[in-house]
C-alpha cells in the first residue's frame, strides 16, 4: 500500500488544531489505559490498521496486558474489563456506529453511572477525535511501521 499524502505537511494548521484537541484529552483526567482502550476499539471497528498499530504499541508500553488487547473485540463477554471501561466501550461503539445506533438514551444513561459530566464530555470528544483520525489515516492510506520480527515470513 502506498500513502496518498502526508496530511501533516499538506494541512499543518488543521493538524495543529487536532493535536491541541489531543492535548486537552490527555489533560482531562481520563485514565490513560481507558483512553487507549477507547482509541483501539474505535480503530478496530473502523478497520484502521495504522491506528490499531499505534494504540496497541502505546497501550502495551503503558502496561496494558496482551490478553485484554486480544479480547477487546469481545469485551462484552469477558470479565477482564471494569464497569467503567464497559460503559466507555459501549459509548465508543454507540458513537462510532452512530448512523446505526443514533446514540440511544440507554447508552447515555449507562455512561452516567460511571462518569461525571466533564468526563462524559471529554470521552465524547475523544471518540469523535479517534474517528476523525481513523478516517484521515484510512482515506490517505497511512501505513504503519513494520518491525522486522513482526513481518510475515
Amino acid at each position: 500500500m502506498t500513502p496518498r499524502m502526508n496530511i501533516f505537511q499538506a494541512a499543518p494548521d488543521a493538524m495543529k488544531g487536532m493535536l491541541a484537541v489531543e492535548a486537552s484529552i490527555d489533560a482531562s483526567g481520563l485514565e490513560h489505559s481507558l483512553v487507549e482502550l477507547v482509541k483501539l476499539r474505535a480503530s478496530q471497528i473502523n478497520g484502521c490498521a495504522f491506528c490499531i498499530y499505534m494504540h496497541v504499541k502505546d497501550a502495551t508500553k503503558h502496561g496494558e496486558s496482551d490478553m485484554r488487547i486480544h479480547l477487546l473485540d469481545a469485551w462484552r463477554e469477558s470479565p477482564l474489563y471494569t464497569d467503567r471501561e464497559r460503559a466507555a466501550l459501549n459509548w465508543t461503539e454507540s458513537l462510532t456506529r452512530i448512523a446505526k445506533t443514533h446514540a440511544p438514551d440507554a447508552d447515555y444513561e449507562l455512561l452516567k453511572t460511571q462518569f461525571n459530566d466533564k468526563e462524559i464530555a471529554y470521552l465524547t470528544v475523544l471518540i469523535g477525535a479517534i474517528n476523525f483520525w481513523n478516517k484521515v489515516q484510512i482515506g490517505l492510506r497511512a501505513v504503519h511501521q513494520v518491525e522486522e520480527n513482526a513481518a510475515a515470513a
